[in-house]
């Protein structure tokens, strides 16, 4: 059994859903590890990770959508430290998840065939963002 690890940066423009699925099999393959379990894990409080559709850019624009609906930006959040996006930010963060992890078989990832690793973005200001990798296996 092995482990390894290491940290992407995702540069954001802005709010949206960001593919980096690419850097992820890149690295995994770098590893050699055929078999086992990727565990990844966004380290910041304003942004999410996710596994969606990637093949369709309709169904990024409807979730996006979603939840500027379900978390707008607005004047009646107490915490607004950082301007009007920054809890919102915080709210669609917590109703999304920080970490996953993804089986590894055969060398890949054990994905569907439209499933796509997303950086959510949550802000509206580009950001550099960090993500913690861990494979474990052999």
């Amino acid at each position: 059994m092995q482990q390894f690890t290491t940290q992407l940066t995702i540069e954001t423009p802005g709010q949206g859903l960001h593919e980096f699925t690419m850097g992820v099999e890149r690295w995994l393959g770098d590893t050699g590890v055929g078999q086992g379990l990727l565990t990844l894990f966004v380290r910041h409080t304003s942004c999410s990770l996710l596994i969606q559709e990637n093949a369709a850019p309709s169904a990024r624009r409807d979730l996006e959508r979603y939840f500027s609906e379900l978390a707008p930006e607005a004047s009646h959040y107490e915490h607004d430290d950082e301007g009007p996006d920054d809890m919102p930010a915080h709210l669609r963060a917590a109703l999304t998840q920080t970490h996953f992890s993804i089986p590894v078989m055969d060398g890949g990832l054990a994905l569907g065939t439209w499933q796509g690793i997303y950086l959510f973005e949550h802000r509206t200001a580009p950001h550099r963002r960090t993500v913690a990798c861990h494979v474990m296996g052999e």
